[in-house]
């Protein structure tokens, strides 16, 4: 077992949550050369994952037929030895049945899970532990088929060069005129359309509460398409310790930046989930929908530098962030705040 493909090709915050399982495999049989198949927009992720050795790009059109047998035709002529599918679909049954991989290991789901020749029923729709622990669930499996002795990883699961962020924090402090002594705290409202959000007023209540306790930068970030929503929240709020951060060279810049974060609060998004693999203390907000619970997409911090917020579990407030009190919620921030940065 030398050559190893492993499939996450959805979004960022789902990719990131493979990291675990990556470092997984990557301490327990190091000679193993592991190749993510990850779709254009999360590679740069990928390239800074350092349990990833080679990328091939998916598809950005999975209905196009030339493109699938592009793909196809490259994971062919890498001679895998074994397949692990994170995330199985009807695309990625095809694609690794197709490809001729003789160990192909994927959740049981769906009739299309019998183009894989091991499966591992997990009943992820239960939510009954974190999305990361179901990734890694599949991975003692592997292990466990090959006769691999496990060793447990532990975080952070993304280590970026020190010097590149004290770099990286000096310039965001010329960028956007911050204090380095003072503490950065970066509030991501926008969703990237993948999650439900507080709304921009809870978000300035909640910040203003915080300002209350702590004199510290609000670094408000943004995404593609977000800026708006950030200089909305800005003005909102009206506070000198306020700045905006919509300007980047990429995803890997971005990266770097968050790295800079001294915590970080938003809603379940990708932003929060790379925090997360950088072991940075986050505050997170999510829907009570069992399918969307903080048990099942907490990021992969220590578990001591999280906490989460979510509606009554009501199906009729369910999605309804909106009914979130902040009050209350600041109750338990303000000393969450202070442990992680006494």
């Amino acid at each position: 077992m030398q050559n190893l493909l492993v499939i996450r090709n959805d979004k960022i915050g789902d990719f990131i949550l493979i990291f675990p399982a990556l470092a997984l495999l990557k301490q327990s049989a190091p000679q193993i050369k592991i190749t993510a198949l990850v779709p254009n927009y999360t590679a740069p992720l990928a390239e800074l994952c350092p349990y990833i050795d080679e990328i091939i790009i998916a598809d950005k059109n999975k209905k196009n037929s030339s493109e699938f047998h592009r793909t196809l035709s490259q994971i062919k002529q890498k001679r895998f030895d074994a397949v692990i599918s994170f995330v199985s679909n009807w695309y990625n049954a095809k694609l690794t049945w197709q490809s001729g991989i003789k160990y192909r290991l994927a959740p049981a789901t769906k009739l299309f899970q019998y183009l894989y020749n091991h499966r591992l029923t997990q009943r992820r729709s239960r939510s009954e532990k974190a999305e990361f622990q179901y990734n890694m669930d599949l991975v003692y499996q592997f292990l466990q088929d090959h006769q691999i002795t496990a060793i447990e990883p532990q975080p952070p699961y993304l280590n970026l060069d020190k010097t590149a962020v004290q770099n990286q924090r000096i310039l965001l402090s010329q960028q956007l005129n911050l204090v380095p002594n003072k503490k950065w705290l970066f509030v991501h409202s926008g969703t990237g359309g993948s999650a439900n959000s507080l709304s921009l007023n809870q978000y300035a209540e909640l910040i203003n509460g915080i300002l209350a306790e702590f004199d510290c930068h609000i670094v408000l970030t943004a995404g593609p398409n977000e800026s708006e929503k950030a200089h909305q929240l800005a003005e909102i709020v009206n506070n000198k310790n306020i700045v905006i951060y919509d300007k980047n060279n990429g995803l890997q810049d971005f990266t770097y930046s968050l790295a800079c974060a001294n915590l970080f609060i938003a809603g379940s998004t990708g932003p929060l989930h790379i925090c997360g693999a950088l072991n940075i203390p986050t505050v997170g907000f999510y829907p009570s929908r069992l399918s969307a619970i903080p048990r099942r997409w907490r990021p992969i911090n220590q578990a001591d530098r999280h906490i989460a917020f979510c509606p009554p579990f009501r199906k009729e407030v369910e999605k309804n962030l909106t009914v979130i009190s902040i009050q209350d919620c600041l109750v338990e921030i303000i000393p969450f705040i202070k442990q992680q940065w006494q």
